[in-house]
C-alpha cells in the first residue's frame, strides 16, 4: 500500500472523511500542495502532525471542503426557481415547503432561498434546513457576515431590506437567519432528512467519483417527497436521470418519478 493510501485510511479513522470518494488526482494534488506549504514532504509525517496539532487539522478540513459561494449564484437559475419551480410546488396546496440546502457552505444559498421565499410566504412560514460537512463553514454561516462581492447577484431589494452595512461588509439580519436551521451532515455517510419538497445540491458533485454520485442520486431521490424537485449546479447535469428515477423538467432541475 503506498503512503497516500495509508494516509487516506488514517484520515478516515481520524475524522471520518473517506477520501476515496473524491477524484484521486485532484485531491492528491490539493493535499500535497497544502502539506508542502506546512513544511512536510511525507504523508506519514504530515498525518502525525495533523493528529497532534488541532489548528493544522482544522486547516486541513477547511481546505478539503471547498467553500466557494455567493448569493444567487447563477442568477438565471434563481429566476427559473422563482417563476416555475416554487409555484409548481405550491400547487400542491402547501402552507409550508420543506427545503434542504444540502451543501450550504458559508450560508449564501440557504439565506438566498429564505429571501426568495418571502415573495411567496410570510417569514414565519419559511424554514430551510442547511447542512454541510464543514463545521467551520457552518459557524461562518451562523455569523452571517459577507463581502460586497458575495452579494453581487442578489436582487437590490433584498440587499437593502435584509442586510446591515458594517464598514465594507454586510451582515444578514436575524429575521432571515432565524428561518434557517444549520446541521452538520456528511452526504456520503449520514442518513438524509425525509420528505423534502426541494433539495439543492450545487457545485459539489463535480468533486465526486461516479460511484459516489450514484450513491448520492439514490439517497437524494429517497429523501424527496412525492413530486419533489432536485436542483443541481451549472456544471452538474445528470446524464440519464431516468436511471435514478428523476425526470428533467428544466435545465438543472429534476423531478422525482415515483
Amino acid at each position: 500500500m503506498d503512503k497516500y493510501d495509508v494516509f487516506k485510511k488514517n484520515i478516515n479513522n481520524l475524522i471520518n472523511i473517506d477520501l476515496n470518494y473524491y477524484k484521486e488526482k485532484q485531491m492528491k494534488r490539493r493535499i500535497t500542495s497544502l502539506m508542502n506549504r506546512n513544511g512536510f514532504d511525507d504523508f506519514d509525517e504530515y498525518f502525525l502532525a495533523l493528529k497532534t496539532d488541532k489548528i493544522m487539522l482544522n486547516q486541513f478540513i477547511n481546505y478539503l471542503t471547498i467553500n466557494v459561494s455567493e448569493f444567487y449564484r447563477n442568477p438565471s437559475q434563481w429566476q427559473v426557481l422563482e417563476k416555475h419551480i416554487i409555484p409548481s410546488l405550491m400547487d400542491n396546496n402547501k402552507t409550508q415547503l420543506k427545503i434542504w440546502s444540502s451543501a450550504c457552505s458559508t450560508g449564501e444559498e440557504p439565506y438566498s432561498l429564505v429571501m426568495l421565499l418571502t415573495r411567496f410566504y410570510d417569514l414565519k412560514n419559511i424554514k430551510v434546513l442547511a447542512t454541510d460537512i464543514d463545521n467551520g463553514a457552518i459557524e461562518k454561516a451562523k455569523v452571517g457576515l459577507y463581502s460586497e462581492k458575495a452579494l453581487f447577484n442578489l436582487p437590490v431589494e433584498f440587499k437593502e431590506k435584509y442586510f446591515d452595512r458594517i464598514e465594507s461588509s454586510y451582515k444578514i439580519k436575524d429575521k432571515i437567519k432565524n428561518q434557517v436551521e444549520f446541521k452538520k451532515i456528511d452526504l456520503l455517510k449520514d442518513p438524509f432528512p425525509q420528505n423534502m419538497d426541494l433539495i439543492t445540491c450545487r457545485n459539489v458533485m463535480i468533486y465526486f467519483t461516479d460511484e459516489a454520485k450514484e450513491l448520492l442520486y439514490n439517497k437524494f431521490h429517497q429523501s424527496l417527497s412525492k413530486d419533489g424537485i432536485f436542483f443541481v449546479g451549472s456544471t452538474e447535469q445528470i446524464i440519464f436521470p431516468e436511471k435514478y428515477n428523476f425526470r428533467s423538467i428544466k435545465t438543472f432541475f429534476y423531478k422525482k418519478i415515483n
